[in-house]
């Protein structure tokens, strides 16, 4: 493709490069999912408003208040050269360990379900482990890109070092399904660098085998109730019941918006964690496999990015963002639907939670920017 035709369509930047248009498609599948989102929390979280005392769409003005902030944060990021992100990567990670110490270890960690996950800073409570995603995928994007090395001691020192301090202070919080995560974007990060297939299988079994000594009674639990919910239907698997369900009860078409009965103080946590059983109640399983498909086509459209970019920092980058919302947004709706254990991630866009959609869509303002084929005026025609 021509310069010329960049010309016409983008825009030239200082740097002396033509930028192509961000990728429409993402920028699609972000509005549309958020705008989604911020829709089936004023449906399934309206029951919760009431009973907390608080208007019925409080949860879902605050939602939007947030898509604004985070619209415009991914705007910016947009216009951001991605590749001056790799001088603030360290810097951000160490912030990143500095807010998990003051949740682990101070007064202004905020327990929720038994997981003290929020920090408290005056009304505002956020959650670093969502800055943390971003963090890691630009620490491995400055480690990798320029060789797949691991033994490197530089590395370790530099990058490798805040990304185990960063696990380590998630998983004691506990979080073991962030930590999770992180795990899936070290490995494929690693694997695009160009890390040997054989070692990235070691990595696996040495990673679970640090699971299985780490794990908690109260998580290996879970996962003996996920095995057969119906042994304890009126507490450990309340859950997972009440979520198979709503699916039920939807059916193939679904009930209609805002006629789910589950979310009425039955299904805990439907506005976050079981969301995805609120829309396969409302929508159906038509809606459902329809949300599928938007993140399977988020992930192509991110995969795409990664393949097309020149350079190393910004195809890991790509990568790192592209299976963190991705990864996240499966585990999601794995749970919902009881393919996987019972683990408090929430679904990327949809479910409520201001941190969450505000770093996703910084994250997606970064991978639009890194979208941009950059063209030298040298190659101008």
């Amino acid at each position: 493709m021509s310069a010329q035709r960049y010309r016409v369509q983008g825009n030239i930047a200082p740097t002396g490069y033509i930028l192509s248009p961000p990728d429409k498609g993402l920028m699609i599948i972000t509005g549309f999912l958020s705008l989604f989102g911020i829709m089936m929390i004023l449906s399934a979280g309206a029951s919760k408003c009431v009973a907390l005392g608080t208007n019925p769409g409080s949860f879902a003005i605050k939602q939007l208040i947030c898509f604004f902030i985070g619209f415009w944060a991914m705007c910016k990021l947009s216009r951001y050269n991605y590749k001056k992100l790799e001088g603030f990567a360290v810097k951000i990670a160490w912030i990143v360990v500095v807010l998990l110490l003051l949740i682990d270890f101070t007064p202004l960690g905020v327990t929720v379900n038994g997981a003290k996950r929020w920090l408290a800073l005056g009304p505002l409570q956020f959650q670093p482990s969502e800055i943390a995603k971003l963090a890691v995928s630009m620490l491995l994007a400055c480690a990798f890109k320029n060789d797949a090395n691991i033994f490197d001691t530089d590395k370790w020192q530099k990058y490798f070092a805040p990304i185990g301090v960063i696990a380590f202070l998630t998983i004691i919080q506990p979080n073991l399904s962030m930590v999770i995560i992180f795990g899936i974007i070290c490995l494929t990060c690693y694997l695009v660098s160009g890390g040997p297939a054989q070692l990235i299988g070691m990595m696996i079994l040495g990673g679970g085998f640090v699971l299985s000594l780490i794990i908690k009674p109260y998580q290996l639990s879970r996962i003996k109730v996920w095995l057969n919910p119906e042994a304890d239907p009126y507490g450990a698997g309340y859950n997972i019941i009440q979520s198979l369900l709503a699916f039920v009860s939807g059916g193939f078409f679904g009930v209609g918006f805002g006629g789910s009965r589950q979310k009425l103080e039955w299904l805990p946590e439907a506005h976050t964690d079981f969301i995805y059983a609120v829309i396969g109640e409302e929508w159906g399983w038509l809606g459902c496999i329809a949300i599928i498909w938007l993140f399977l086509w988020l992930i192509y459209r991110g995969i795409r990015i990664a393949a097309n970019c020149k350079d190393m920092f910004g195809k890991i980058l790509a990568t790192g963002i592209t299976v963190s919302i991705g990864s996240q947004a499966f585990i999601n709706m794995s749970v919902a639907s009881s393919f996987v254990p019972a683990t408090g991630v929430p679904m990327p866009f949809i479910s409520y939670g201001g941190t969450s959609l505000i770093i996703t869509m910084c994250m997606m303002g970064v991978l639009l920017n890194i979208s941009k084929i950059r063209i030298s005026r040298s190659n101008d025609v």
